[in-house]
């Protein structure tokens, strides 16, 4: 495994990994806090396989995997997995739910970058879920991403637009009326317009594919994908060959 490196020197915020670190031991159940998670990962997994067509011996890298539910389902495609995050107890189970299921995952406590610089050009594929608006510099870590992408690879990404609507949808309804997350998930600060994204990739030397609206009825508890990003979206962006 590699050696962990303090927050202050990866550019991630300490608070954040707290907030993760609360949340590890219930990062499974499909009725806890990670729910949300749980009910869009499908979404997510036909999104990113429609398009780098997930397959056995691809590698793949999943950049802040948290507890693991991306990765598993990635590595169920038998691709080869490297799974990176700053917080420590998610990765512990993380690593336990993996052996219990009997999937193979390379889980590793690394920053983006430090990764990046180990294995440049090494990743046929690299996903970065909900993780953008929780760090301080998003675009440093667009960089990493691309440093780590092979020619030709593909980059998958879901945050927060900001706009009024993600507002009261993704803080107000979701952390105080409903209580899909716990208060104070989200800081709307930094929430990432689609704009601001695709600058971010351009600067990284990356091409962006598409953006589309990614949907979530927390009544039904149903996902999708399509229409407009003004709440959640998902952006693929691809490393010119």
């Amino acid at each position: 495994m590699a050696t962990a490196h303090t927050p202050e020197l990866t550019g991630a915020d300490p608070a954040e990994l707290d907030k993760f670190n609360r949340l590890a031991a219930r990062w499974w159940d499909p009725q806890g806090e990670s729910r949300p998670l749980h009910d869009l990962n499908p979404a997510r997994f036909s999104y990113i396989c429609s398009r780098a067509h997930c397959q056995p011996g691809q590698r793949i890298l999943d950049v802040g995997c948290g507890g693991g539910i991306l990765s598993e389902a990635l590595a169920r495609t038998g691709a080869n997995v490297t799974a990176i995050d700053l917080a420590e107890k998610p990765l512990q189970v993380a690593r336990l739910h993996a052996m219990e299921q009997g999937l193979d995952i390379d889980y590793r406590l690394q920053s983006a970058q430090d990764l990046a610089e180990a294995q440049p050009e090494h990743f046929d594929t690299i996903t970065c879920m909900e993780m953008l608006e929780h760090v301080p510099e998003p675009a440093a870590i667009l960089q990493a991403c691309a440093q780590a992408l092979k020619p030709g690879g593909w980059l998958f990404l879901s945050t927060l637009n900001r706009t009024p609507a993600s507002f009261a949808l993704g803080i107000v309804a979701a952390e105080y009326v409903l209580g899909l997350l716990p208060r104070g998930t989200h800081e709307y600060a930094r929430f990432i317009r689609p704009s601001e994204l695709a600058e971010m990739l351009e600067a990284a030397g990356l091409e962006l594919v598409d953006i589309s609206g990614l949907h979530y009825n927390p009544l039904t508890h149903a996902a999708r994908v399509g229409g407009s990003p003004r709440i959640n979206y998902l952006a693929a962006a691809r490393k010119p060959a």
